[in-house]
């Protein structure tokens, strides 16, 4: 299994990114994905989640009207598209899937919004 994420960067407060992350390794269209990211000195959080057919998607309060999450199970990845962002969504951001009882993470991307 592998993940891989790209799309992180340094944008101003109320700018837009978007996410992606390229899955391999597993049959991609069967499993929910998830998006966690991590500031620095805080705990892991879950930041959105996406079945594995994308009718269903949640988030965290945090987060919630401002990212989506979505899918292209053609192309094997998982996206998250971030509005509004604001200086507290900075974060190193990763992708997860739970494969056969373990959990599977990318390398992560950094996302800094910042003035």
């Amino acid at each position: 299994v592998q993940l891989v994420e790209s799309g992180g960067g340094l944008v101003q407060p109320g700018g837009s990114l978007r996410l992606s992350c390229a899955a391999s390794g597993f049959t991609f269209s069967r499993y929910a994905m998830n998006w966690y990211r991590q500031a620095p000195g805080k705990e892991r959080e879950l930041v959105a989640r996406i079945t594995s057919t994308g009718v269903i998607t949640n988030y965290a309060d945090s987060v919630k009207g401002r990212f989506t999450i979505f899918r292209d199970n053609s192309k094997n990845t998982v996206y998250l598209q971030m509005n509004s962002l604001k200086p507290e969504d900075t974060a190193v951001y990763s992708c997860n899937v739970r494969y056969r009882a373990y959990d599977y993470w990318g390398q992560g991307t950094q996302v800094t919004v910042s003035s």
